[in-house]
């Protein structure tokens, strides 16, 4: 893929032409144009549309300085494996970046055509003789959006080829023996540079047994209390000293739908800390969380907390592990139990000394010099820093500047943050890093390497991409909508088909699973898309094609999409409380057989101005208009009357003081949960909700 940018102006130049003729063409061709000589030719398609002038205005005459577009017939060319004239042509020689060799085959009677799967939009327009634009509307009426770079599916481009009065002949695309960059190949260690590393220690247990409020003690932090429904909503890591050495710890949420990211914290950790609360004892999540430590062959050490609370049992705790095959210490087994409690700190040197053992026992080394190794903890996109990954380095150092690889991904470490939020040059094996400066978000899990350099870098991202889409395209039983509800109707199911949007990969990895985990036999889940970002046109043209449901969770839909998604009928939710997703998805699967569901609006307020504070979100300065606004009400922030937010009320203030809520005629402080794009003149509704669910 061309990495150079180009603009109507320099065509103009090139070709010896008015830039109003080139972007004339461009329109023709389907390309968006805006200010004339300034607009950007994007980037996947500047070899492409360079190709098509070449051939347009290759001779520098008077007659070429004009277009050739002549009409197209409407029956295809006969053996004809050129694309007309008057549409961007591909040459072979520029299309590597497909990752797949492209033949087009004309047999006996002419109207063959043999293509190698995966097939390149682009690609199968040129085979045909029309212009990708037209194909990709074809593909669009069919259920499947893409792009002019993209794969179509094969059932589509059959479809679309006999469309055009050819059939398709679909060949196996041959493999070709690409040498792993020097970086991907696995790294021989020499135990002659092994030195100590940290040890990384996960939190696991039982929701609100406790695991965050014990980190928040160690480190003198207050994470618990930023989170929507003081529940830990994503895997975060911090390093400590104690006695002269770091220890990181790795914190996994506890709630049921979090498993697949409980179950990735084990498997990066060295230690787990199992969090038991001395009054309740073992919980189911707590024996989930110790069989994923158990089969990741980790050391527990077992934490009773609450140990300062009346209801405190010590004896019960220990009970409970032998109950579930886990003797202590104190019973004659192997496993440490320290008695601790996170509100009055008791306890907490002697979980941290047991850590220390605990890691002198298991020798932890790396190898601190070299081109670094880490694995992504979690993901996502970040206002003003783009994608930012959290990564706990394996091996190696990584500074700032190096040119990484990520999954899919590449890029430069343009800047590394540390646990503490400040900017560091590098980082070294067993401390956890922020990552700013890859070209998209990565999956959690991904292993991220330091490479020769950028272009290696890219070309092995753009090599892993397209190696990843074949195999979705090869292995996948449905690639488009009408595949899907075939499918559907073949086994008698109904179904709600979901597109979720998320502020991170994992908090999506996780709602699609507990999604699809709900029990009904009468109607099933199908979660059709899974991706970060805000809600944009692109989800609600998905969400049409498939008739799905599209839900945001910490995300906020962009601006225009809301009235996109009522020309096409398509309904948005937004969330902030996984809770209340599960139970409002739920609800909607009962709704499909018996809809009910109760809202009140309790209040209106309008914005009068814009508060920014020094430390935290910023504030937004109300007069409520009527009703009243109270903490933890349900809010949505409508702009032009479209709807931006909907999340809930987090502090109120009246003046100076810190108060439960604001009746009307009133004015106040309001702050929303994870949300502070304010503007003046907004309005804000709160409102209660009850579902009354059907049973399923």
């Amino acid at each position: 893929m061309s990495s150079k940018s180009l603009t109507v102006k320099d065509l103009a130049a090139k070709y010896g032409v008015s830039a109003k003729l080139i972007a004339a063409e461009l329109v023709r061709q389907g390309v968006e144009v805006n200010k004339a000589e300034k607009t950007k030719i994007p980037e996947d398609m500047t070899d492409l549309i360079e190709s098509f002038f070449d051939d347009l205005y290759g001779q520098q005459d008077e007659e070429a300085l004009l277009p050739k577009g002549g009409k197209r017939s409407g029956s295809p060319k006969k053996g004809s494996s050129r694309r007309e004239e008057g549409s961007f042509k591909d040459n072979s020689h520029k299309s590597s970046q497909s990752g797949s060799t492209q033949e087009q085959v004309a047999s006996g009677d002419g109207n063959t055509i043999t293509l190698s799967s995966p097939i390149v939009v682009k690609t199968l327009a040129d085979a045909i003789g029309r212009k990708p634009n037209e194909v990709l509307t074809d593909l669009i009426k069919l259920g499947e959006l893409s792009g002019i770079n993209k794969t179509v599916s094969d059932a589509n481009a059959k479809k679309i080829c006999a469309a055009a009065g050819f059939e398709l002949v679909i060949g196996s695309a041959p493999k070709a023996a690409v040498q792993e960059p020097a970086a991907v190949r696995t790294r021989e260690i020499d135990e002659s540079q092994l030195a100590p590393r940290p040890p990384v220690v996960t939190f696991m247990g039982h929701v609100d047994h406790g695991k965050t409020s014990l980190q928040d003690a160690i480190r003198h932090t207050n994470v618990t209390a930023g989170e929507a429904g003081a529940i830990t909503q994503h895997i975060g890591a911090s390093t400590v000293e104690f006695e002269g050495k770091h220890i990181t710890f790795i914190d996994t949420p506890g709630h049921a739908a979090f498993t697949s990211m409980r179950a990735r914290g084990a498997n990066i950790t060295d230690i787990v800390v199992l969090a038991v609360s001395a009054v309740e004892g073992f919980k189911p999540q707590t024996v989930e969380a110790m069989n994923h430590a158990l089969a990741a062959d980790v050391p527990i050490i077992v934490a009773a907390n609450k140990m300062d609370l009346p209801g405190a049992d010590y004896d019960q705790v220990l009970l409970h592990m032998q109950q579930n095959n886990l003797t202590s210490e104190d019973w004659g087994g192997k496993v440490g139990v320290v008695k601790v409690s996170a509100k009055t700190g008791a306890g907490l040197p002697d979980l941290l000394e047991r850590i220390l053992v605990e890691a002198d026992m298991l020798e932890l080394k790396a190898v601190p010099t070299g081109p670094a190794e880490g694995v992504v903890l979690e993901a996502q996109l970040e206002q003003g820093l783009g994608p930012t990954s959290h990564v706990l380095i394996q091996n190696g150092t990584l500074k700032a500047g190096d040119p990484i690889l990520c999954g899919s991904c590449w890029g430069k470490a343009r800047m590394l943050i540390d646990d503490k939020g400040k900017r560091i040059k590098e980082v070294k094996p067993g401390f956890p890093v922020k990552v700013v400066g890859l070209s998209g978000v990565p999956e959690a899990g991904d292993q991220l390497l330091v490479m020769g350099s950028e272009k290696e870098a890219r070309l092995e991202a753009e090599r892993r991409g397209e190696e990843k889409r074949a195999e979705q395209l090869a292995t996948s039983n449905i690639s488009t909508a009408d595949d899907l509800f075939n499918k559907l109707n073949s086994e008698g199911r109904r179904s709600l088909n979901v597109i979720i949007k998320s502020d991170v990969k994992g908090s999506g990895e996780a709602i699609a699973q507990s999604l699809q985990e709900l029990p009904s036999e009468k109607i099933k889940v199908e979660v059709i898309a899974n991706s970060v970002g805000s809600i944009c046109d692109n989800d609600i043209e998905l969400a049409a094609a498939t008739n799905a449901l599209v839900v945001g969770f910490h995300v906020q839909v962009s601006p225009g999409v809301n009235d996109l998604a009522a020309k096409r009928k398509v309904e948005i939710r937004l969330y902030t409380i996984i809770y209340e997703l599960l139970e409002d998805i739920t609800a909607a699967l009962a709704g499909k057989l018996e809809p009910e569901k109760r809202e009140t609006v309790i209040g209106k307020a309008r914005i009068l101005q814009i508060f920014e504070l020094s430390k935290g979100p910023k504030i937004c300065g109300c007069k409520v208009e009527s009703g009243l606004v109270k903490v933890g009400a349900k809010a949505r922030v409508r702009r032009s009357k479209e709807l931006i937010y909907n999340g809930e009320v987090t502090s109120l203030r009246h003046f100076k003081e810190d108060v439960k809520e604001v009746k009307a005629g009133l004015e106040c402080g309001i702050r929303l949960d994870n949300f502070a794009d304010f503007v003046e003149g907004d309005e804000i509704e709160f409102y209660n909700i009850e579902l009354k669910k059907a049973s399923l």
